[in-house]
Protein backbone atom coordinates (compact mmCIF):
# COMPACT_ATOMS: atom_id res chain seq x y z
CA UNK A 1 0.00 0.00 0.00
CA UNK A 2 1.34 3.28 -0.60
CA UNK A 3 1.81 5.90 2.20
CA UNK A 4 1.16 9.33 0.82
CA UNK A 5 3.82 11.98 2.06
CA UNK A 6 3.55 15.30 4.27
CA UNK A 7 4.69 18.48 2.90
CA UNK A 8 7.75 19.34 2.80
CA UNK A 9 7.15 22.52 4.22
CA UNK A 10 6.22 21.22 7.26
CA UNK A 11 9.57 20.24 7.70
CA UNK A 12 11.14 24.05 7.81
CA UNK A 13 8.22 25.16 10.26
CA UNK A 14 11.02 25.16 13.50
CA UNK A 15 9.40 24.61 16.37
CA UNK A 16 9.79 27.19 19.32
CA UNK A 17 12.29 27.50 21.32
CA UNK A 18 10.13 29.06 23.78
CA UNK A 19 7.71 25.72 23.88
CA UNK A 20 9.90 23.40 23.10
CA UNK A 21 11.13 22.57 26.80
CA UNK A 22 7.06 22.67 28.04
CA UNK A 23 6.86 18.57 28.70
CA UNK A 24 10.26 18.90 30.83
CA UNK A 25 8.37 21.41 32.72
CA UNK A 26 5.42 19.44 33.07
CA UNK A 27 7.23 16.26 34.15
CA UNK A 28 8.83 18.43 37.18
CA UNK A 29 5.47 20.00 38.00
CA UNK A 30 3.99 16.73 38.02
CA UNK A 31 6.45 15.74 40.57
CA UNK A 32 5.85 18.87 43.03
CA UNK A 33 8.40 20.70 41.82
CA UNK A 34 7.79 24.73 41.51
CA UNK A 35 8.53 26.38 38.39
CA UNK A 36 9.72 29.78 37.77
CA UNK A 37 8.59 30.56 34.19
CA UNK A 38 10.90 33.17 32.65
CA UNK A 39 10.20 31.63 29.29
CA UNK A 40 7.62 32.97 27.61
CA UNK A 41 6.16 36.70 28.18
CA UNK A 42 2.72 35.98 29.34
CA UNK A 43 2.76 38.68 32.29
CA UNK A 44 1.57 38.50 35.84
CA UNK A 45 0.19 41.95 36.15
CA UNK A 46 -3.45 41.63 36.06
CA UNK A 47 -5.76 42.53 33.59
CA UNK A 48 -7.83 45.77 33.30
CA UNK A 49 -10.70 45.42 35.38
CA UNK A 50 -13.24 46.80 33.18
CA UNK A 51 -12.51 44.37 30.64
CA UNK A 52 -13.24 41.26 33.06
CA UNK A 53 -16.36 43.06 34.04
CA UNK A 54 -17.18 42.42 30.35
CA UNK A 55 -16.60 38.93 31.00
CA UNK A 56 -18.54 38.71 34.18
CA UNK A 57 -21.77 40.53 32.95
CA UNK A 58 -21.70 38.89 29.29
CA UNK A 59 -25.12 37.61 28.25
CA UNK A 60 -25.25 37.21 24.54
CA UNK A 61 -26.11 33.41 23.00
CA UNK A 62 -25.74 32.21 21.11
CA UNK A 63 -21.47 33.53 20.90
CA UNK A 64 -22.20 34.37 17.02
CA UNK A 65 -18.92 35.41 14.22
CA UNK A 66 -17.75 38.83 14.77
CA UNK A 67 -16.69 41.09 11.35
CA UNK A 68 -14.08 40.01 9.13
CA UNK A 69 -12.19 43.25 9.61
CA UNK A 70 -12.98 43.48 13.55
CA UNK A 71 -16.31 44.32 15.41
CA UNK A 72 -17.28 48.27 15.08
CA UNK A 73 -16.71 49.12 18.62
CA UNK A 74 -13.44 47.32 19.01
CA UNK A 75 -12.16 49.53 15.56
CA UNK A 76 -13.83 52.49 17.17
CA UNK A 77 -11.51 52.11 20.34
CA UNK A 78 -8.52 51.51 18.20
CA UNK A 79 -8.70 54.86 16.51
CA UNK A 80 -9.04 56.80 19.48
CA UNK A 81 -5.97 54.99 21.05
CA UNK A 82 -3.74 55.77 18.23
CA UNK A 83 -5.02 59.57 17.71
CA UNK A 84 -4.60 58.80 22.08
CA UNK A 85 -0.99 58.61 21.28
CA UNK A 86 -0.46 61.18 18.47
CA UNK A 87 -1.77 59.40 15.34
CA UNK A 88 -4.75 61.14 14.86
CA UNK A 89 -4.81 60.28 10.67
CA UNK A 90 -4.98 56.48 11.28
CA UNK A 91 -9.04 55.58 10.86
CA UNK A 92 -10.44 52.50 11.12
CA UNK A 93 -10.34 51.84 7.67
CA UNK A 94 -6.56 51.73 8.02
CA UNK A 95 -6.97 48.68 10.91
CA UNK A 96 -7.47 45.23 10.59
CA UNK A 97 -7.95 42.90 13.86
CA UNK A 98 -5.86 39.58 13.76
CA UNK A 99 -6.56 37.25 15.89
CA UNK A 100 -3.11 37.56 17.68
CA UNK A 101 0.06 39.58 16.60
CA UNK A 102 0.90 36.38 15.15
CA UNK A 103 -1.23 36.42 13.05
CA UNK A 104 -0.80 40.15 11.72
CA UNK A 105 2.92 38.77 11.29
CA UNK A 106 1.74 36.26 8.51
CA UNK A 107 -0.59 38.59 7.02
CA UNK A 108 2.00 41.25 6.68
CA UNK A 109 4.59 38.42 5.01
CA UNK A 110 2.05 37.02 2.78
CA UNK A 111 0.61 40.34 1.67
CA UNK A 112 4.13 41.98 0.36
CA UNK A 113 5.92 38.87 -0.60
CA UNK A 114 6.08 36.68 -3.65
CA UNK A 115 7.26 33.07 -2.75
CA UNK A 116 11.21 33.08 -2.23
CA UNK A 117 11.37 36.60 -1.52
CA UNK A 118 13.27 38.05 1.37
CA UNK A 119 13.07 39.77 4.73
CA UNK A 120 16.03 41.17 6.26
CA UNK A 121 15.42 40.82 9.83
CA UNK A 122 17.92 41.81 12.54
CA UNK A 123 19.33 39.09 15.00
CA UNK A 124 18.51 37.98 17.74
CA UNK A 125 15.15 38.52 16.64
CA UNK A 126 11.33 37.29 17.63
CA UNK A 127 11.40 33.49 16.41
CA UNK A 128 7.92 33.16 15.27
CA UNK A 129 9.47 35.08 12.51
CA UNK A 130 11.03 32.26 11.63
CA UNK A 131 7.93 30.11 11.65
CA UNK A 132 5.73 32.47 9.58
CA UNK A 133 8.66 32.98 6.78
CA UNK A 134 8.70 29.33 6.87
CA UNK A 135 5.01 29.30 6.27
CA UNK A 136 4.61 31.62 3.93
CA UNK A 137 7.59 30.45 1.81
CA UNK A 138 9.89 33.89 2.88
CA UNK A 139 13.19 33.87 3.37
CA UNK A 140 14.34 35.53 6.13
CA UNK A 141 17.92 37.64 5.85
CA UNK A 142 19.83 38.19 8.72
CA UNK A 143 21.72 41.18 9.76
CA UNK A 144 23.75 40.30 12.69
CA UNK A 145 23.80 42.78 16.20
CA UNK A 146 25.97 42.64 19.02
CA UNK A 147 24.86 42.39 22.67
CA UNK A 148 28.18 44.54 23.73
CA UNK A 149 26.80 47.65 22.03
CA UNK A 150 23.09 46.41 23.52
CA UNK A 151 22.06 45.18 20.30
CA UNK A 152 21.75 48.30 18.10
CA UNK A 153 21.78 48.28 14.44
CA UNK A 154 24.82 48.04 12.33
CA UNK A 155 26.57 50.49 9.95
CA UNK A 156 23.98 51.72 7.36
CA UNK A 157 26.54 49.47 4.80
CA UNK A 158 26.27 46.09 6.53
CA UNK A 159 22.31 46.55 5.95
CA UNK A 160 22.43 47.48 2.03
CA UNK A 161 24.60 44.76 1.78
CA UNK A 162 21.91 42.29 1.89
CA UNK A 163 19.41 44.19 -0.55
CA UNK A 164 19.38 41.63 -3.21
CA UNK A 165 16.69 41.78 -6.27
CA UNK A 166 14.67 39.45 -4.36
CA UNK A 167 14.62 42.12 -1.11
CA UNK A 168 11.30 43.10 -0.30
CA UNK A 169 10.87 44.50 3.24
CA UNK A 170 12.69 44.99 6.35
CA UNK A 171 11.14 43.86 9.04
CA UNK A 172 12.15 45.19 13.38
CA UNK A 173 10.32 44.80 16.62
CA UNK A 174 10.52 47.92 18.28
CA UNK A 175 10.80 48.00 21.59
CA UNK A 176 12.58 44.40 21.35
CA UNK A 177 11.81 41.13 21.85
CA UNK A 178 13.83 39.63 22.72
CA UNK A 179 16.83 42.04 23.16
CA UNK A 180 15.14 44.60 24.95
CA UNK A 181 16.68 47.20 22.97
CA UNK A 182 14.52 50.02 21.96
CA UNK A 183 15.92 52.01 18.29
CA UNK A 184 16.80 55.88 18.50
CA UNK A 185 15.67 58.31 16.40
CA UNK A 186 18.38 58.00 14.06
CA UNK A 187 18.07 54.36 13.66
CA UNK A 188 14.78 54.70 12.62
CA UNK A 189 15.74 57.12 10.39
CA UNK A 190 18.27 55.01 9.04
CA UNK A 191 16.05 52.04 8.10
CA UNK A 192 13.54 54.85 6.45
CA UNK A 193 16.03 55.89 4.46
CA UNK A 194 17.09 52.81 3.10
CA UNK A 195 13.40 51.48 2.50
CA UNK A 196 12.62 54.35 0.27
CA UNK A 197 16.47 54.35 -2.05
CA UNK A 198 15.88 51.04 -2.75
CA UNK A 199 11.54 50.90 -2.39
CA UNK A 200 11.21 47.60 0.74
CA UNK A 201 8.19 47.65 2.63
CA UNK A 202 9.04 48.34 6.48
CA UNK A 203 7.38 46.30 8.75
CA UNK A 204 7.61 47.40 12.67
CA UNK A 205 6.40 45.08 15.23
CA UNK A 206 5.44 47.52 17.72
CA UNK A 207 3.75 45.31 20.98
CA UNK A 208 5.94 46.61 23.73
CA UNK A 209 5.42 50.45 22.57
CA UNK A 210 4.35 51.33 26.31
CA UNK A 211 7.81 50.00 27.79
CA UNK A 212 10.19 52.17 27.53
CA UNK A 213 12.87 52.65 30.42
CA UNK A 214 15.27 55.10 31.99
CA UNK A 215 13.50 57.96 30.16
CA UNK A 216 14.10 56.99 26.84
CA UNK A 217 11.76 57.91 24.12
CA UNK A 218 10.22 55.43 21.88
CA UNK A 219 9.98 56.31 18.11
CA UNK A 220 6.92 54.66 16.31
CA UNK A 221 6.75 53.62 12.80
CA UNK A 222 3.41 55.79 12.52
CA UNK A 223 5.59 58.89 12.54
CA UNK A 224 6.47 57.75 8.76
CA UNK A 225 3.55 56.44 7.91
CA UNK A 226 2.21 59.84 6.03
CA UNK A 227 5.49 60.53 4.73
CA UNK A 228 5.29 56.80 2.54
CA UNK A 229 1.94 55.33 3.03
CA UNK A 230 2.52 52.97 0.39
CA UNK A 231 5.55 51.32 2.00
CA UNK A 232 4.90 51.46 6.23
CA UNK A 233 2.82 48.48 7.80
CA UNK A 234 2.44 48.59 11.94
CA UNK A 235 2.04 45.38 13.38
CA UNK A 236 0.75 45.43 17.11
CA UNK A 237 -1.34 43.69 19.71
CA UNK A 238 -3.30 43.57 23.01
CA UNK A 239 -1.62 41.04 24.31
CA UNK A 240 1.16 42.56 26.43
CA UNK A 241 -0.47 46.24 27.00
CA UNK A 242 -3.24 44.94 29.00
CA UNK A 243 -2.46 41.43 30.10
CA UNK A 244 -4.35 40.39 27.52
CA UNK A 245 -2.29 37.52 26.37
CA UNK A 246 -5.49 34.77 26.26
CA UNK A 247 -7.73 37.19 24.31
CA UNK A 248 -5.65 36.78 21.02
CA UNK A 249 -5.81 40.45 19.56
CA UNK A 250 -3.50 42.01 17.57
CA UNK A 251 -3.77 44.63 14.62
CA UNK A 252 -2.20 45.54 11.25
CA UNK A 253 -2.10 49.13 10.19
CA UNK A 254 -1.57 50.36 7.13
CA UNK A 255 -2.28 53.16 4.87
CA UNK A 256 -1.57 51.18 1.91
CA UNK A 257 -5.16 50.38 0.26
CA UNK A 258 -4.11 47.27 -1.68
CA UNK A 259 -2.49 45.92 1.31
CA UNK A 260 -5.31 46.73 3.69
CA UNK A 261 -7.83 45.12 0.96
CA UNK A 262 -5.75 41.79 0.95
CA UNK A 263 -5.62 41.47 4.41
CA UNK A 264 -9.62 41.91 4.86
CA UNK A 265 -9.62 39.03 1.97
CA UNK A 266 -7.42 36.53 4.47
CA UNK A 267 -9.45 37.74 7.15
CA UNK A 268 -12.98 37.05 5.98
CA UNK A 269 -11.51 33.18 4.94
CA UNK A 270 -11.11 32.97 8.61
CA UNK A 271 -14.16 34.48 9.27
CA UNK A 272 -13.78 36.23 12.42
CA UNK A 273 -11.40 36.94 15.49
CA UNK A 274 -12.98 36.31 19.12
CA UNK A 275 -16.50 38.13 19.55
CA UNK A 276 -16.20 38.32 23.20
CA UNK A 277 -12.89 39.07 23.12
CA UNK A 278 -13.18 42.03 21.27
CA UNK A 279 -16.24 43.61 23.61
CA UNK A 280 -13.62 42.98 26.06
CA UNK A 281 -11.34 45.02 24.33
CA UNK A 282 -13.27 47.68 23.01
CA UNK A 283 -13.22 48.60 26.93
CA UNK A 284 -9.12 49.85 26.50
CA UNK A 285 -10.15 53.49 25.82
CA UNK A 286 -12.06 53.06 29.88
CA UNK A 287 -8.37 52.24 31.12
CA UNK A 288 -7.08 54.80 32.77
CA UNK A 289 -3.47 56.06 32.65
CA UNK A 290 -2.79 55.11 35.83
CA UNK A 291 -2.36 51.66 35.02
CA UNK A 292 -0.07 52.37 32.83
CA UNK A 293 2.14 54.37 35.20
CA UNK A 294 1.90 51.38 37.43
CA UNK A 295 2.89 48.81 35.01
CA UNK A 296 5.67 50.59 33.77
CA UNK A 297 7.10 51.40 36.99
CA UNK A 298 6.92 47.43 38.09
CA UNK A 299 8.38 46.55 35.13
CA UNK A 300 11.21 48.59 35.40
CA UNK A 301 11.69 47.00 38.79
CA UNK A 302 11.57 43.82 37.60
CA UNK A 303 14.32 44.62 34.89
CA UNK A 304 16.66 46.76 37.49
CA UNK A 305 16.10 43.59 39.81
CA UNK A 306 17.00 40.89 37.22
CA UNK A 307 20.06 43.17 35.79
CA UNK A 308 21.41 43.80 38.98
CA UNK A 309 21.02 39.85 40.35
CA UNK A 310 22.46 37.98 37.01
CA UNK A 311 25.73 40.76 36.43
CA UNK A 312 26.11 39.29 39.97
CA UNK A 313 26.79 36.06 38.29
CA UNK A 314 30.38 35.06 37.58
CA UNK A 315 30.59 34.39 33.78
CA UNK A 316 27.14 35.87 32.40
CA UNK A 317 26.59 38.66 30.08
CA UNK A 318 24.24 40.73 29.64
CA UNK A 319 23.99 44.60 28.79
CA UNK A 320 20.63 46.50 30.67
CA UNK A 321 17.35 46.01 28.37
CA UNK A 322 16.00 49.36 27.40
CA UNK A 323 12.36 48.42 26.74
CA UNK A 324 9.90 45.50 26.22
CA UNK A 325 10.27 42.46 29.67
CA UNK A 326 12.96 40.80 27.94
CA UNK A 327 16.99 40.00 27.74
CA UNK A 328 19.23 38.27 25.64
CA UNK A 329 21.73 36.70 28.87
CA UNK A 330 25.11 35.12 27.42
CA UNK A 331 25.88 32.27 30.01
CA UNK A 332 29.28 30.23 30.81
CA UNK A 333 28.02 26.96 29.73
CA UNK A 334 28.79 25.41 26.18
CA UNK A 335 25.08 24.20 24.79
CA UNK A 336 22.12 26.86 26.61
CA UNK A 337 19.31 23.93 25.35
CA UNK A 338 20.69 21.47 27.47
CA UNK A 339 21.45 23.51 30.16
CA UNK A 340 17.53 24.49 30.04
CA UNK A 341 16.26 21.18 29.95
CA UNK A 342 18.92 20.17 32.44
CA UNK A 343 17.45 22.89 34.65
CA UNK A 344 13.79 21.19 34.28
CA UNK A 345 15.09 17.21 34.74
CA UNK A 346 17.75 17.41 37.12
CA UNK A 347 18.49 20.86 39.05
CA UNK A 348 16.09 21.05 42.33
CA UNK A 349 16.83 24.23 44.96
CA UNK A 350 14.29 23.32 47.50
CA UNK A 351 12.38 21.68 45.41
CA UNK A 352 12.18 24.47 42.79
CA UNK A 353 13.52 25.46 39.40
CA UNK A 354 13.56 27.70 36.62
CA UNK A 355 12.47 27.49 32.96
CA UNK A 356 13.90 29.79 30.77
CA UNK A 357 14.18 29.52 26.45
CA UNK A 358 17.49 28.68 24.66
CA UNK A 359 18.53 31.57 22.38
CA UNK A 360 19.47 29.53 19.80
CA UNK A 361 16.19 29.82 17.81
CA UNK A 362 16.01 33.44 17.88
CA UNK A 363 18.70 33.63 15.24
CA UNK A 364 18.32 32.83 11.82
CA UNK A 365 22.11 32.12 11.16
CA UNK A 366 23.02 28.63 12.45
CA UNK A 367 25.52 28.38 15.27
CA UNK A 368 24.66 31.32 17.42
CA UNK A 369 23.07 31.55 20.59
CA UNK A 370 24.03 28.62 21.48
CA UNK A 371 25.31 29.55 24.75
CA UNK A 372 22.85 32.35 25.45
CA UNK A 373 18.92 32.35 26.77
CA UNK A 374 16.31 34.75 26.20
CA UNK A 375 14.81 35.69 29.71
CA UNK A 376 11.25 37.03 30.35
CA UNK A 377 11.06 39.14 33.41
CA UNK A 378 7.37 38.66 33.39
CA UNK A 379 7.50 37.17 37.62
CA UNK A 380 7.21 39.74 40.55
CA UNK A 381 10.01 40.63 42.03
CA UNK A 382 9.91 38.39 45.47
CA UNK A 383 9.46 35.16 42.75
CA UNK A 384 12.41 37.36 40.13
CA UNK A 385 14.39 37.20 43.28
CA UNK A 386 14.48 33.70 44.07
CA UNK A 387 14.54 32.21 40.22
CA UNK A 388 18.10 34.39 40.04
CA UNK A 389 19.51 32.66 42.95
CA UNK A 390 18.28 29.03 41.34
CA UNK A 391 20.07 30.21 38.27
CA UNK A 392 23.38 31.57 40.26
CA UNK A 393 23.08 27.86 42.12
CA UNK A 394 22.44 25.85 38.97
CA UNK A 395 24.95 27.58 37.29
CA UNK A 396 27.66 26.28 39.99
CA UNK A 397 26.75 22.92 40.06
CA UNK A 398 25.82 22.48 35.94
CA UNK A 399 28.97 20.24 34.29
CA UNK A 400 27.57 20.15 30.63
Amino acid sequence: MKIPQISSRLDKVPASPIRKLVPFASSAKKKGVKVYHLNIGDPDIKTPEVMIEVLKNWTRNPVGYGQSQGEPDFLTSLERYYAKIGFGFIETKDIQVTTGGSEAISMALFAVCEKGDEVIVFEPFYTNYNSYAAVNSVKLVPVGTDGSTGFHLPRKSEIEDKITGKTKAILICNPSNPTGTVYTKEEMDVLIDIAKRHGLFIISDEVYREFVYDGKKHTSILEYMEDMPEQVILLDSLSKRYSLCGARLGMLVSLNRGVMEGVLRIAQGRLSSGLIDQAMAAKLTEVKDSYFEKIHKEYQSRRDVLYKGLKSIPGVFLEKPEGAFYTIVRLPVKNSEHFCQWLLTDFRLNNETVMIAPAAGFYATPGLGGNEVRIAYVLNVRDLTKAIEILKRALVEYKG
